[in-house]
């Protein structure tokens, strides 16, 4: 089957679509790839949050894809999970979610060995309000610079002495091998990752069985699940992805556990909470329901 697959031109996201076209072509389809540029991807300088201002979309990162799979030009989109929103526009599905790698967000620096060790007023880069947020949180005397650009981008800068250390999701720097200046893998519990992160989600037109059928084969059951309750939970508390909500699920002893974060955007105020069981659905409502309990509703209203 010849499949058409329509990505982002950025480093990581090429690396995601070639990663996918081998595992296609090794089933045996013929894989064609066409690179389309986002308004993410063209507004660069500035803030996430000001870019979902100006184009009042979550999908700051899709909207150009779906619209080359519902024109027919593509037949498959390859996504960073996290930047698809939770709920896809009509005509559109999730149609495969390959294996998990690590979720986890990373410090990286040249001279630190982890965020315990930088000094009072060191500076560290993120474009991220989440990561901001939890980071506010946990080390209230650090100076956050807003860092944004690709993965080359940041790490130039960083090591330009632009910043002491930056944050970033680890799975970016493990796919492209850029791994040299990791100091540490930061644990959900200190900066909770977004939902989706360090998952790839392939998605489809609603109603295209053939083009679904082809793709079975990448799923993975446990992803799926931890991907599944952690969109639960962000749709259930109607976040998107510049409010400071983080969600993580994995396996533990037989059953999922989730752990869920709601922040004010200065950190000034975090709300926590966790969940296990053997139903995705169940589970990432349970999550949004405790949050909510414990005083997140108050803080989702606040300006991100």
């Amino acid at each position: 089957m010849k499949l058409r697959i329509g990505s982002r031109g950025s480093q990581l996201a090429l690396w995601q679509a070639h990663h996918i076209s081998a595992l296609l072509r090794g089933a045996g389809h013929e894989v064609e790839l066409e690179i389309i540029k986002t308004t993410g991807d063209r507004l660069q300088e500035i803030t996430f949050a000001q870019v979902g201002a100006v184009t009042g979309s979550k999908g700051i990162f899709t909207k150009e894809i779906e619209e080359a799979l519902a024109e027919g030009r593509v037949d498959l989109a390859v996504h960073s999970l996290k930047d698809l929103p939770t709920e896809l526009p009509p005509g559109f599905a999730l149609a495969a979610t390959p294996k998990r790698v690590d979720a986890r967000d990373v410090f990286v620096s040249v001279k630190y060995g982890s965020i315990a060790e930088l000094p009072a007023g060191a500076k560290v880069g993120t474009s991220s309000a989440r990561r901001r947020a939890q980071l506010s949180s946990f080390r209230p005397d650090l100076e956050l610079v807003e860092f944004r650009g690709n993965v080359d981008t940041r790490l130039r800068k960083l090591g330009e002495g632009q910043v002491d250390g930056i944050l970033l999701a680890a799975a970016g720097l493990d796919r492209l091998e850029k791994t040299e200046w990791v100091r540490e893998r930061i644990e959900p519990e200190i900066i909770c990752p977004a939902t989706g992160q360090g998952s790839l989600g392939i998605e489809i037109r609603l109603g295209d069985e053939k083009t679904a059928s082809a793709l079975e084969f990448l799923n993975d059951g446990p992803t799926r699940f931890a991907i599944t309750a952690e969109r639960t939970a962000l749709n259930a508390l109607g976040g998107g992805c510049q409010t400071p909500i983080g969600a993580h699920c994995r396996a533990i002893e037989g059953e999922y556990e989730i752990l869920g974060v709601v922040a004010a955007p200065d950190g000034s105020r975090i709300i926590k909470a966790r969940q296990t069981g053997t139903d995705a659905v169940a589970i990432g409502k349970a999550l949004a329901r405790e949050l909510i309990a414990g005083g997140a509703g108050e803080l989702l209203e606040l300006p991100a």
